[in-house]
């Protein structure tokens, strides 16, 4: 009888991965490297002109999906050439995460952890990594030593339950075991007594049809976000969630995040993708041939259909409209730094050199996700925004300045591009200013 395969979980995952960076590091790190390789698009700081009260905290965020070098495919990337390759590219992408000086990062679709973590620590970085079961790519976390890791947590969406009743299956609420997580530390803040963030980062499920499945890992992150920093008894920290969330500020889950209500459009959205895939139902019978790749690794047309599922009956225990409301906890929504960072330069300035999302699809200009980036991720085969700073706290708080977007113009034909940047997606990174602890405080956003 042939021996079970051993799965190693995510932790053993991040273990061999940093012991495979530490023999590495007789090799002499290229912290900022000025060859033609490392050159990327150069964008400048925006000053919100933000005043802080004494006694303020102030941090910038970085986020940024890397595009694992394990996922690069030439067919997926037609127009980008040799700067796919990792010698190429990989200078770009250090070059870049390095370029804003921000206290945390969270980057998605890391690998190549031997060339990174040198870099990192270089810069006086630490780092908390973790990869979703299987995943030859995680997330990872780096914080610069002025933070100090009291706790942290992984989020295995494909485990998390949504409901009490039924059986495991059911209380899960699932569509499709996607093998995604989202990763969340608490970090203290040793240069103020008292003071620090729970940052949280993850990259939700690809596949641009399963909205239904998007839309749960999204409200699950949310939730769970609240439970750590309540476990851990420091709710007057501010929570920072960034990351890759495969959906446009037009999708039922971003709505749910800030606290909108859904459109006739969006509860269709929802419904026409609550179904249950063989990988939650082994029952399932084929519908092609031959299953195509259910990851990142094969999404090479955008308009994927949903294949090898069946509708979703009420036994699967998939959450309705009204249950997917509850799971966000609505009253105290998130506020995404970038809406409220460019909703402010536009009404406080007489800029007019940017477009934002709400320019692109004709979004009324009062509507949340109305001054999202125009785009996040810009290739041959998709354009648009899937990418986000969100900011949960009671505290007052303003965004105080931004990392400016590139124009349309330094995208095209489509990224990964020389000279511009090393991977498929768009950079972003925001300052915070938060109000010092009151015992009455509302969100400033």
């Amino acid at each position: 009888m042939p021996p079970k395969h051993y799965q190693l979980t995510p932790e053993q995952l991040a273990l061999s991965e940093e012991r495979k960076a530490k023999k590495q590091k007789l090799q002499p790190p290229q912290v900022l490297p000025t060859s033609e390789h490392a050159r990327v698009l150069n964008r400048p700081w925006l000053d919100l002109n933000q005043n802080a009260e004494e006694g303020a905290i102030r941090f910038k965020l970085f986020t940024w999906n890397l595009l694992a070098q394990c996922l690069v495919r030439r067919e997926l990337f037609p127009t980008s050439g040799n700067v796919l390759k990792a010698a190429q590219r990989l200078p770009m992408l250090h070059a870049e995460i390095l370029a804003q000086g921000a206290d945390i990062l969270c980057l998605q679709e890391v690998d190549s952890l031997d060339k990174l973590l040198p870099v990192l620590e270089a810069a006086e970085y630490n780092h908390h990594y973790v990869a979703g079961p299987g995943k030859k790519h995680g997330c990872l976390i780096a914080f610069k030593k002025h933070y100090a890791k009291q706790e942290s947590r992984v989020i295995l969406y494909d485990e998390q339950e949504v409901r009490t009743d039924g059986d495991t299956p059911a209380r899960r609420g699932s569509s499709f075991r996607t093998r995604n997580i989202g990763s969340l530390v608490a970090l203290k803040n040793l240069s103020c007594d008292g003071e620090g963030v729970i940052v949280g980062t993850t990259h939700l499920f690809w596949h641009p049809k399963y909205t239904y499945e998007r839309t749960r890992q999204a409200g699950i992150l949310v939730r769970e976000t609240r439970k750590f920093r309540s476990d851990l008894q420091l709710d007057s920290w501010p929570c920072m969630i960034a990351g890759d969330f495969n959906f446009s500020p037009d999708d039922p889950g971003y709505s749910l995040l800030v606290g909108d209500d859904l459109t006739v459009e969006q509860h269709d959205r929802l419904e026409t993708s609550r179904v249950v895939h063989v990988s939650i139902d082994p029952a399932v019978p084929p519908t092609v041939a031959q299953a195509p790749a259910e990851d990142e690794d094969g999404a090479v047309d955008p308009d994927r259909v949903i294949t090898n599922a069946r509708r979703a009956v009420l036994s699967d225990g998939l959450l309705s409209d009204s249950e997917l409301i509850s799971l966000f906890c609505s009253t105290s929504p998130v506020r995404s730094a970038y809406d409220a960072g460019l909703k402010q330069l536009r009404e406080t300035t007489t800029a007019t050199n940017f477009q934002t999302f709400g320019n692109r699809v004709s979004l009324p200009p009062t509507a949340n996700g109305y001054n999202e980036p125009e785009y996040t991720s810009y290739t041959h085969y998709w354009k648009t925004v899937l990418d986000y700073i969100f900011i949960l706290t009671d505290r007052p708080a303003v965004v105080s300045g931004l990392t400016s977007l590139p124009t349309v113009k330094h995208l095209i034909p489509g990224l990964p591009q020389k000279s511009i940047t090393g991977s498929d997606h768009i950079s972003l990174c925001a300052e915070v200013i938060l109000s010092k602890v009151t015992k009455t405080a509302k969100v400033d956003l």
